[in-house]
């Protein structure tokens, strides 16, 4: 089976980290972040990955490479502007790279839903398109999907209010879909499957299929950092190896630096003497000085830290920055690629 996996968006939740590399390519602990979603389609009978890219669609092929070895092979469609959630499909297709049944997935998600089980029920039902739906504690914050018993879809609603919920299931981002549906989509502009697409199937084929397990949006750096320890942990089932922290090839931690289990430190990284890392993420190459600390935050790669200076929760600095001895860096800031910071006052 196909899978064709949208990648096209600048990440914009995430800046300054995608500012300087393709949010798909962003690492999560110990590979690229997309390679986990690959690793989890390959486990499901996937063997060959269509990513749909726009936004340094280059830097993503060097990332992810054509194919991932015992696991599917992987090509590349690129938009020239954006084409939403719908119009990458039409694209593929357009260009001969569709073929019969194929799936369709948000690239921005970590999960380990049984996508087994989906392409099962959509096998059984004769269905056009089967969504996976998730359960969720609080339904108010999402739109919902509304099924009858037998998985068919009877609509959809959107930020509901508190006396119109009747259901906690959500749309996962994953799809199975017959070729037939692209003849709903219109060539060349932006097409939304969630409002353009699927309405109009409401009645003609258009089910869903409910799955327990883990998901998770990782576009937002609260959601990438918790991501991060649920990989740790085994919250999620993965290909990763090993608990925290996580210490990359060639990195350095001098033996009276501070680590915590919720920690990455990416390759070639330097954590000096009497540093503390707590519940961050240090990308490849960040040099943290003698006696720093960096709480709760992300790093982009090359980051350097200077001695005594301190990061606090929730900052995330962009690739190359330099925060100068003794800084204190506040909660939430951000800091631009290449940017020095040698005052003691950052909020954006």
């Amino acid at each position: 089976m196909q899978a064709l996996v949208l990648v096209g968006g600048e990440g914009t939740r995430l800046r300054p980290l995608t500012l300087t590399q393709p949010k798909p390519a962003v690492p999560l602990v110990d590979r690229p972040s997309i390679r986990y979603m690959v690793d989890w389609l390959g486990r499901h009978g996937v063997t060959e990955v269509i990513m749909a890219c726009g936004f340094r669609a280059d830097d993503l092929r060097v990332a992810l490479g054509d194919a991932i070895r015992g696991g599917p092979s992987i090509r590349y469609v690129q938009e020239d502007e954006p084409l939403g959630t719908a119009g990458p499909l039409r694209l593929a297709a357009d260009q001969g790279l569709l073929g019969d049944r194929f799936m369709v997935l948000n690239g921005d998600v970590l999960t380990d839903l049984d996508l087994t089980a989906l392409q099962r029920q959509h096998a059984e039902t004769g269905a056009l398109v089967t969504l996976a739906l998730y359960p969720v504690d609080d339904p108010s914050s999402y739109g919902l999907v509304r099924r009858a018993r037998s998985g068919e879809v009877l609509g959809f609603l959107e930020k509901p209010g508190t006396d119109e919920i009747d259901t906690d299931e959500i749309s996962a981002g994953a799809y199975v879909v017959e070729p037939r549906v692209l003849e709903l989509i219109p060539p060349g502009r932006a097409v939304s499957i969630e409002r353009e697409v699927f309405p109009r199937l409401v009645g003609q084929g258009l089910y869903g299929r409910r799955l327990e397990g883990y998901w998770m949006d990782i576009g937002t750096p609260e959601r990438y950092l918790q991501a991060s320890w649920d990989i740790l942990e085994g919250a999620v089932e993965t290909e990763h190896q090993g608990s925290g922290p996580y210490v990359g090839a060639g990195a350095y931690v001098a033996e009276d630096a501070t680590v915590t289990p919720r920690a990455v430190i990416r390759d070639g990284s330097l954590i000096g003497a009497g540093a503390a890392i707590a519940d961050s993420v240090l990308l490849d190459g960040c040099r943290i000085g003698v006696r720093a600390s960096v709480r709760g935050s992300i790093l982009a790669p090359e980051v350097e830290i200077g001695d005594r200076a301190t990061v606090a929760d929730g900052a995330v600095i962009g690739r190359a920055a330099r925060i100068e001895p003794g800084v204190e860096l506040p909660a939430d800031a951000r800091v631009q690629p290449d940017e020095v910071v040698d005052a003691g006052v950052k909020t954006a």
